[in-house]
């Protein structure tokens, strides 16, 4: 690390942005998945809707409130969050309408980590929610589950 990089600050939050054909249906899965907030932009785009900064098409009623028809957000529920815009300020997954299909192997992955001893409980929970065993993995360096989320995204349960 060069001095320069060394005493610039770090980032304020981060999201991890996820392509996605329903970002409602990715954002009910992955919420509940992780335990996660879904994040509530119904004052800003109110606002925004007002100003006429907003076209009435972009959005859509998503849990009783107004949401980006393209774009939802989950949040860490301990995290700060904006409280003008419902926007986290922490640990974050966005999830973006695309128009194109999923065709290969996700570069990026998420790895949930399940309690000791609890890592059956957790695959038969998140397959509950709609997500599906792709295959178990069993290795000198450990054992895993390899699971598809309801749009077909792979993760890793632990």
């Amino acid at each position: 690390m060069t001095q320069d990089s060394a005493s610039r600050p770090a980032p304020l939050h981060w999201k991890v942005v996820v392509d996605c054909a329903d970002p409602r249906s990715q954002a009910d899965f992955w919420g509940a998945a992780l335990h996660y907030e879904i994040e509530d932009n119904n004052a800003l785009i109110e606002r925004l809707l007002e100003l006429g900064a907003l076209p009435r098409e972009a959005v859509v009623e998503f849990h009783a409130r107004l949401a980006f028809r393209d774009l939802v957000a989950v949040r860490h529920p301990d995290d700060p969050y904006d409280e003008d815009s419902g926007t986290g300020l922490g640990r974050r997954l966005l999830f973006q309408r695309v128009p194109e299909e999923k065709t290969v192997k996700n570069r990026l992955h998420l790895d949930v980590h399940a309690a000791p001893g609890e890592r059956e409980a957790e695959i038969a929970r998140l397959a509950g929610l709609g997500a599906r065993v792709a295959r178990r993995v069993s290795e000198p360096s450990g054992e895993w589950a390899v699971m598809t989320d309801p749009e077909g995204n792979e993760f890793c349960v632990h």
